[in-house]
């Protein structure tokens, strides 16, 4: 998960807000037709406002509207199982590529095309790291 740099325009927080507010419309009420219903609501509120031209405006009213989703947040919201917050969230581990690295030597034996292959592609992918970035001095590989 990255963490959000920068500005996010007035349209993207919009946006969010927007959905935020279906998923805990979605969470209160469980019988579809009823949230079908409170989401068309939802949205025609969103309807009205979408041609604000003042933004002193526009922003007061995004604030009220977080304000509002703060409020009226549900006490157990539903999470996606693999969402963070969800019951599967982060189950699998993928091990990362160096792991290969640390194979014994017997144990790489039993795949000998594989490790061939990822080995020539290491050479390759530093061949192509040093024509774009130059080869590292010794002052960075630490040596003194």
């Amino acid at each position: 998960m990255s963490v959000p740099t920068g500005i996010i325009s007035h349209t993207r927080q919009v946006c969010s807000l927007y959905k935020r507010s279906v998923r805990n419309l979605e969470a209160w009420y469980d019988r579809r037709h009823i949230f079908r219903y409170r989401a068309v609501l939802l949205r025609d509120r969103f309807d009205k406002n979408k041609n604000i031209t003042d933004m002193a405006e526009a922003t007061r009213i995004l604030e009220a509207g977080e304000k509002e989703l703060f409020e009226t947040q549900h006490f157990q919201p539903k999470k996606f199982a693999g969402s963070p917050g969800g019951c599967a969230f982060e189950r699998e581990v993928i091990p990362p590529d160096w792991v290969l690295d640390y194979w014994h030597p017997l144990e790489k034996a039993q795949y000998p095309e594989y490790f061939a292959r990822r080995e020539e592609r290491k050479k390759q992918y530093l061949a192509m790291w040093e024509k774009q970035y130059g080869k590292p001095s010794k002052e960075d590989l630490g040596h003194h």
